[in-house]
């Protein structure tokens, strides 16, 4: 959410092109919402005792995840420039 907000606020990303999402989302928030706030009563001493561990997991593999997306696009778009890729 973090970086969607970036995105839009820096105009990188234009609002039209999340609009159509956002309302299907927005429409259907409690199929999304309810399951996961059930989880957390039902999990909660659970998620207490473990909580710094959860926090770390979930930054180093958003972290990860954001490396392996930039390094695979870089090496894709060096190998476009070069013509080993064309566009579909």
């Amino acid at each position: 959410m973090i970086l969607l907000f970036l995105a839009l606020f820096f105009k990188i990303l234009k609002p039209e092109k999340v609009q159509s999402v956002a309302t299907v989302i927005t429409k259907n928030m409690a199929v999304f919402f309810v399951p996961a706030g059930v989880g957390l009563m039902v999990y909660a001493q659970m998620l207490e005792s473990s909580f710094v561990a959860i926090v770390a997991a979930i930054a180093g593999s958003t972290v990860l995840t954001i490396v392996t997306v930039a390094l695979i696009q870089e090496r894709l778009e060096k190998r476009r420039k070069k013509g080993g890729i064309g566009h579909e």
